[in-house]
């Protein structure tokens, strides 16, 4: 299997959590009371009353319910003396809640107004494929479909992340879409300044001395004699290793390019990888190296050594030097765009409607205090929504200074999560 395939299996979590956690109440998914997976709240019921107004558009009571409801359910936080615990800990009201929740249902609304106003639609078929790429992770026969257990293993790692249902993900997969469209259509590129790239370079320089490039052939792990043939003539001269690469790797991504995974700085190695290549000079060679992947034989092609005085982006590697620039193009875009929503989220007609009695989630908090250890008994920590937490909302999509839960995770800020790109 392709190692790029398993590079998104192992990160699956991550990915989903940086798609569907836009505030910490959404980390439950969407289940029902018997705890099995659901639909998400549906924000156009107002048989119970509307809890907001966004543009016109309103946002129904029953779906803050509801999601209230699926994070008690999901967390076991159904009995109203544990639910009254986990507020006081947390230092949560039930106002305070109804507030992030309705936030982030304004945020998502207002990205979804906006993308209609700018044109800008989901790429369906990109959410497709990456839905099924995702997937195929758990087609463990490779049949090009998953069998009972296979689609159990899938759903339970959706649900181990706080995603219901496949039908969930691909809802979360089209936000993500669309907001990364909205945010190419209202933001243009801009290239990073001479100043700035010469910062990172001196960054990248000092951090990274003694980085390696390598390159590797990969065999299946029952080949053996064939890696040991094609070693033996690589070590005697009979066989450039490029070519041999191109000729023998199963790994047919880097074999298009001799073999070559780049740095080891920009990529994540398995551990017998990292260990094998560690042990290598500029231009040696290793012996047969064994992982989950199969048997590799890997070649150090290069090794920075970190220049007294960098005056220059030219004096680090151009692989570092896209690296640098994507970055800075992406927080400058990342930057750009959320100036741009908060100013159209500040011209949206607003309504926020008084909190009703009787709602199932506002319980009497009489009596309880924080426990020893929690967010609400610690004046460091803070809890969700409160000073400190919002410190860390730097993505936060409504751009009103809501709390780091109330959207701070919005569905482009996933595409900033860190990954591994590397070789098996």
């Amino acid at each position: 299997m392709p190692m790029e395939t398993l590079r998104i299996a192992r990160n699956i979590a991550a990915f989903a959590c940086a798609a569907a956690l836009s505030l910490s109440l959404a980390a439950c998914g969407s289940h029902n009371e018997s705890g099995s997976a659901g639909a998400a709240p549906d924000i156009s019921d107002t048989s119970g009353g509307v809890a907001a107004t966004v543009n016109g558009t309103d946002i129904g009571e029953n779906a803050v319910s509801s999601y209230v409801a699926n994070f008690r359910n999901l967390n076991s936080l159904n009995e109203d003396t544990d639910w009254a615990q986990w507020m006081v800990d947390n230092g949560y009201t039930a106002e305070d809640l109804r507030k992030e929740v309705i936030n982030y249902y304004v945020s998502q609304e207002l990205v979804r107004q906006a993308a209609e106003q700018n044109n800008v639609k989901v790429d369906e078929d990109a959410v497709d494929e990456q839905l099924n790429t995702m997937k195929m992770n758990y087609d463990s026969d490779g049949d090009g479909s998953l069998n009972a257990d296979e689609t159990a293993s899938w759903n339970k790692a959706l649900q181990a992340v706080g995603i219901a249902s496949e039908d969930e993900y691909r809802t979360l997969l089209e936000m993500y879409s669309l907001e990364a469209s909205l945010q190419k259509a209202v933001v243009p590129d801009t290239a990073p300044s001479d100043e700035d790239m010469l910062q990172y370079a001196q960054m990248y320089a000092t951090a990274y001395d003694g980085a390696k490039k390598s390159s590797h052939i990969l065999f299946a792990s029952d080949d053996q004699a064939t890696a040991q043939e094609v070693l033996d003539k690589i070590n005697s001269g009979e066989l450039d290793f490029a070519e041999a690469a191109k000729q023998y790797s199963t790994d047919t991504a880097s074999a298009a390019d001799g073999g070559n995974v780049g740095w080891d700085v920009l990529n994540s190695f398995v551990k017998e990888y990292t260990d094998a290549l560690s042990g290598l000079g500029e231009g040696e060679v290793s012996g047969l190296v064994t992982s989950e992947y199969g048997i590799h034989i890997i070649k150090c092609t290069q090794v920075f050594k970190t220049p007294e005085e960098v005056t220059s982006v030219d004096q680090i590697p151009s692989e570092w030097l896209d690296s640098i620039k994507a970055s800075l193009q992406q927080a400058n875009k990342t930057s750009a765009y959320k100036a741009w929503f908060k100013d159209f989220y500040d011209s949206a007609d607003i309504t926020v409607n008084d909190m009703p009695e009787g709602l199932p989630y506002d319980v009497d908090l009489t009596g309880y205090t924080p426990a020893a250890g929690s967010p609400a008994a610690s004046t460091s920590a803070g809890a969700p929504g409160s000073a400190s937490s919002n410190d860390a909302a730097a993505a936060d999509t409504s751009g009103n200074g809501g709390s780091a839960s109330t959207g701070g995770a919005s569905a482009s800020s996933a595409a900033e999560q860190p990954s591994e790109t590397a070789a098996k």
